[in-house]
């Protein structure tokens, strides 16, 4: 059986193809931020999540407003296409792609496989860096339904309680269990306490994928959460550390299975287990 949403994930093929329509934009959106002076997909424009998406005033994001000054800026207009590929078997692509469509960007697209994939592939590569007139961009709306915070996390521990909800902790096994706070080598983006948020499933976000960074068949992982009861007919929560590796997982369930009530939880666990008089749960 296919994905419920096909068109949302394309081939390192398909971008070959039609990377050179003037309506389809290439973003590149990497951990390592210099790996795309290295060497990228010809016309594709750089986006640093870190600098470009977040504010330094406060633990948030940019408002519409900079959202859309920053998406002309890089040539985009509301009428296309964008396509999201990166390092980390597409982390921050899926971070970024879940941030467009909380901005209601219509067409967004993940490249299967990532940055990984299209060298493996030996697809053409350059370090010329390209500049596009600048585009026509407004939001038209924030899309709520896709971002959880850490109040909508307290109410939902009612719905996993009942069974009618799921909290699906993406992060590594020893991180679930509290024995480490952090992965390895990210000991600037821990916590306080370790642990998870009680209810939840640790589905690790690396189970939803090949080898090559690809994403697995849909039968396969439809096994892999109905095998933790996390079901289409759930309300259902993600979280990581700071989001990255959860968007990966927000990606699969919404768009790959069709989960219709799915939210991210930017905050996660850097929030979480920071926060005075929230619950958690260790394995250790």
């Amino acid at each position: 059986m296919s994905y419920v949403h096909p068109e949302v994930l394309v081939s390192t093929d398909w971008v070959l193809e039609h990377h050179n329509n003037a309506n389809i934009k290439l973003i590149e959106v990497n951990e390592d931020f210099l790996l795309f002076e290295q060497a990228h997909i010809p016309g594709a424009v750089k986006m640093d999540w870190h600098t470009n998406l977040q504010r330094d005033d406060i633990r948030d994001f940019i408002d519409e407003k900079a959202f859309a000054a920053l998406v002309s800026s890089l040539g985009i207009s509301n009428d296309d296409t964008v396509i999201f590929y990166g390092d980390k078997n597409n982390w921050w692509a899926c971070y970024a792609f879940w941030f467009f469509k909380y901005n209601g960007h219509k067409d967004a697209r993940v490249m299967n496989g990532g940055r990984a994939k299209w060298m493996a592939d030996g697809k053409p590569t350059t370090t010329e860096v390209v500049t596009y007139p600048t585009g026509k961009y407004v939001v038209p709306y924030r899309d709520a339904s896709i971002r959880a915070f850490s109040l909508d996390v307290l109410k939902h521990l009612v719905d996993v309680n009942r069974g009618t909800g799921a909290l699906v902790d993406v992060r590594s096994p020893d991180e679930f269990s509290g024995k480490v706070t952090h992965m390895p080598n990210y000991p600037q983006e821990g916590a306080l306490r370790g642990g998870h948020i009680p209810g939840a499933q640790s589905i690790p976000w690396s189970q939803a994928a090949n080898e090559d960074g690809t994403f697995k068949s849909f039968d396969e992982l439809t096994a892999l959460y109905a095998g933790k009861n996390v079901t289409p007919d759930k309300d259902v929560i993600a979280y990581c550390r700071i989001a990255e590796r959860s968007s990966h997982t927000w990606f699969v369930l919404k768009y790959l299975l069709g989960f219709e009530n799915v939210r991210n939880y930017d905050g996660s666990w850097t929030e979480w287990g920071n926060i005075v008089g929230v619950p958690i749960e260790k394995n250790v």
